[in-house]
Formats: C-alpha cells, sequence, structure tokens
C-alpha cells in the first residue's frame, strides 16, 4: 500500500486530536508545543490515555493536554535521571577495566589480539580506536588536533606506538565499545578481575554493560524510556533474584544503577531523586515500568520513614 497522509498544520494536528476528545484548555499553549517537540513525537505519549474499547485512537473521557504533557515532561527528566547514574556507571568499570588490564598486560593490552577471543573483530575495533583519535586509515598518527588536550600531548612527546597508552585510548572511546571488550576478554580471570570490585559474577556485569550502553543510547537519543519494554535485558545477580520480578521494565535498570552507584558514590542521592520523580505518577504507569508494589519499603533501596512515607 502506497503511503498517501498528506502533512497537517499545526491547527490540523490539534484539531485532530480535539475531535477524538482531548480536552485542550489552552490553545496557544498546546500549539506553542506542539510546534517546537512535534505531533509525533508527542503522540507516543498520547497511548496510555486512549480509550481500548474505541478503534479510532479516541481518549478517555476528561483527557487533558495538560496531562500528556506531564507524562512527556516526566520521561524526559528520567532520561536526564538515568544519564547521570550511567555517566558514574561508566567511569567505574571502565577505571577498573583498564587498571586490572594494564597491570597485568601492560599499557598497550589492546593492541594485542591475543586478548580477546576469536569471534571478536580486532581490527575492526583497532579502526575504530583510529577513528575516535582522527588517525586517517594507512596513517600513524592524528591529521588534526583532538579535542582532547591529553591525546595531543602525547604525540607532541611520543613517536611510539602509534596508539596511546589504554587508560588515554578508553576515555574516548563510546560506552558500546568498552561493553564489547569486557564482553570478548579472551581470559576468564582477566573478565573476574574487572568484575571483583562490583561484587557480581563477570558474566552479569558484562550483561548490565551492555544493557547501560542500550539505555544510554535511548536517552541519548530522546527516545522514551517510562514504558519502554527493554530489547536487551540485563542478567540478574542472585542477590538481587527478588527484587526484579521482570527484567525487561525500567525498574531492572533503576536496581542495576542503584547498586551500582552504591558501590561507586556511597553518598549518592540518585534513588532519592528518582523516588520523588516517581511518587507523582499513577500507579499504572508505575507497573507498567515495572514497579512492584511497596517497592521503596525494601531494605535494598534504604530509604527511611522520615524521608518518605511508606
Amino acid at each position: 500500500m502506497k503511503f498517501s497522509k498528506p502533512p497537517l498544520t499545526l491547527s490540523q494536528q490539534l484539531a485532530k486530536w480535539q475531535s477524538r476528545g482531548l480536552v485542550v484548555a489552552d490553545t496557544a499553549k498546546a500549539l506553542h508545543y506542539l510546534k517546537f517537540i512535534g505531533y509525533y513525537r508527542f503522540s507516543a505519549y498520547t497511548l496510555p490515555f486512549q480509550d481500548p474499547a474505541h478503534h479510532d485512537k479516541h481518549f478517555r473521557s476528561g483527557t487533558t493536554f495538560e496531562q500528556v504533557l506531564e507524562l512527556y515532561v516526566f520521561d524526559r527528566e528520567l532520561r536526564l535521571l538515568v544519564l547521570d547514574a550511567i555517566e558514574r556507571a561508566e567511569v567505574a568499570v571502565r577505571t577498573c577495566l583498564v587498571n586490572e588490564m594494564s597491570t597485568r598486560h601492560g599499557a598497550h593490552w589492546f593492541i594485542e589480539a591475543r586478548h580477546f577471543g576469536g569471534r571478536f573483530d580486532h581490527n575492526r575495533f583497532l579502526d575504530k580506536i583510529d577513528k575516535e583519535l582522527g588517525i586517517a586509515a594507512g596513517a600513524r598518527r592524528p591529521s588534526r588536533q583532538h579535542s582532547e588536550v591529553f591525546i595531543n600531548h602525547y604525540y607532541a612527546k611520543y613517536t611510539s606506538p602509534d596508539l596511546p597508552p589504554g587508560w588515554m585510548v578508553f576515555e574516548v572511546l563510546p560506552l558500546g565499545t568498552m561493553s564489547l571488550v569486557l564482553a570478548n576478554l579472551a581470559n576468564v580471570s582477566d573478565r573476574k578481575a574487572v568484575a571483583l570490585p562490583f561484587g557480581i559474577d563477570e558474566q552479569v556485569l558484562t550483561s548490565w554493560l551492555h544493557c547501560l550502553s542500550y539505555i544510554r543510547n535511548v536517552c541519548a537519543h530522546h527516545s522514551r524510556l517510562w514504558n519502554r519494554q527493554l530489547v536487551i535485558k540485563p542478567l540478574v545477580a542472585k542477590k538481587h533474584a527478588a527484587l526484579v520480578p521482570v527484567r525487561d521494565r525500567f525498574y531492572a535498570v533503576a536496581v542495576m544503577l542503584h547498586y551500582m552507584l552504591g558501590l561507586t558514590a556511597p553518598k549518592s542521592s540518585w534513588h532519592e531523586r528518582l523516588a520523588r520523580l516517581v511518587d507523582g505518577q499513577p500507579a499504572g504507569n508505575l507497573r507498567v515500568m515495572g514497579f512492584p508494589a511497596g517497592w521503596k519499603a525494601v531494605p535494598f533501596w534504604g530509604f527511611s520513614t522520615e524521608d518518605f512515607a511508606i
């Protein structure tokens, strides 16, 4: 079937929603948000407000534009909160990975294919490093100044090896690449050594890093997070088995991040900010996100009755 839907003006877009029962108290305000957020992007946040008894995307009686906007803002604030936690977790794992591998195998361990499993495309990995450093194919040095001063300093002072040491290189590699490196280390004792400071099995840490890379991409591309069914699900550590009833919803990510922050930043108030953010959400939304009833009363979260009503 050929696509034939014509584009609609902002007024026509709003009128379409109103014809489906959306209550719009402030037309100018609604048009403003449509202008700068977009009808298509906003539409995803109207889905929870649609009446399943209708087949024409009709809204439940009394649904307002403000309610849809509040859900959109909530999702945005959730993504920002999650990115803050992922940054700390990423830095912690990167540091442990680089420290362990460098002290065990030397500063340029990552250049040697023997440290990786046979299914790992080592040449492609080195090409990725060259790209991040601005080194053209066949060249030995960057063709331009790098945005990181420490990379420029290395090439200004040293002529070999062609690549900086691991603690410099991994600072400019994305989380997804680091996740692949950890998952494909050939020696299981290396993976266990990296996971040891986190108190979890190396397979669990590898799974968590893979999931966090996926979640980070979701957040970085401003995609919906609150009700997302995770395509890449984290393994659940044995100590958390009773905490996580389902692995494919946001709550599993929240448990993972709270655990990581508890180790790496014990004074972090991230879990308190999370609780304040989700407290304003209807119970139905929390169920979709995977939050179990009474989740704040679980000792794992460490809330006191003085801080939160349980």
